[in-house]
């Protein structure tokens, strides 16, 4: 996966502040959600980097961690407990001792040769064989339809030629990350795995407009239902509805459908609300007769 560079990401600098950061990721996230740009695939990718971003870069922690040791800031501490078992052991580099020639910001190339010493390929000298580390982290993305993400349902999925099963709990939010503890890399020297994030891609609808947990539809409705009243049949996500029209329904009336929404996520029985917009449809191709119905409508409408 390649390295994103949270400040370009939200549009930074590396001496930003935290208000800094609060504003350009709430503007961003407005310009990039999925809900104002749908079935735009470039701006849900933009969209999860922005979180991304500013998950880290608004921890005080994360960030001291990402300023220092760049796309490496997961690590960190196992920078530092290497660093600090390399130097009790007078671990030698480019005939120095210790890490002197490295001070406090460690450059690009040096954490190049610092993992090499650590996975025990070259450079320096010392017992190196001794220090475990953990596995690099995995990353994967899996694709949804609205329909299945509404479904606690199992899915498999090919990581690094391994088939991994995981069980999808209904209600998962587009961008949501499953954490997987221990399916990432085996770690070296009898260090721990690393772990497996998981992005949900939750697709577009053609059907629904989904928002948090309400989902959105168009009905069309004929003109002599509007105006006499009726009753049409509606499919949602789990079953068929039958909705009534209420005589002299105005286009663009809005019903709404108390928990038969997308499911609330890891809470079973819970759901938002559907909302159903009612379009008014005018008849086409109509008859002479069906013509001088509507004109002799108008004339008493006319006179009232």
């Amino acid at each position: 996966m390649a390295f994103i560079d949270y400040y370009k990401v939200l549009g930074l600098e590396k001496t930003a502040s935290a208000d800094d950061i609060k504003k350009a990721y709430r503007k961003l996230a407005r310009k990039h959600h999925p809900d104002m740009n749908p079935n735009d695939k470039e701006a849900n990718l933009k969209f999860q980097q922005i979180n991304e971003a500013n998950e880290v870069l608004s921890d005080p922690e994360k960030r001291k961690k990402y300023d220092e040791y760049g796309e490496n800031w997961k690590h960190a501490e196992q920078f530092e407990h290497a660093k600090q078992q390399q130097q009790q052991q007078g671990y030698t580099y480019g005939g120095q001792t210790g890490f002197e020639g490295f001070g406090g910001d460690f450059s690009e190339e040096h954490f190049s040769d610092f993992f090499e010493s650590l996975f025990g390929r070259s450079g320096g000298t010392g017992r190196r064989g001794q220090t475990k580390y953990r596995g690099q982290d995995y990353q994967a993305e899996l694709h949804l339809g609205l329909r299945e993400a509404a479904t606690t349902h199992q899915h498999t999925l090919k990581v690094n030629d391994q088939n991994v099963r995981i069980t999808i709990p209904a209600g998962i939010s587009n961008g949501q990350v499953i954490k997987l503890k221990g399916h990432g890399a085996p770690g070296g020297n009898g260090g721990p795995a690393g772990d497996l994030y998981i992005t949900l891609i939750v697709e577009d609808d053609e059907h629904f407009r989904r928002s948090g947990n309400d989902l959105y539809a168009n009905v069309n409705v004929d003109l002599y239902s509007a105006l006499l009243g009726g009753e049409i049949t509606f499919d949602t996500l789990n079953g068929k509805v039958k909705l009534k029209v209420q005589p002299e329904t105005q286009n663009g009336t809005k019903v709404r459908l108390k928990g038969k929404g997308f499911p609330v996520y890891k809470k079973e029985g819970e759901a938002g609300d559907l909302i159903i917009t009612y379009n008014v449809i005018l008849p086409t191709g109509l008859s002479e007769k069906e013509k001088a119905l509507i004109r002799e409508l108008a004339s008493v409408s006319s006179k009232n």
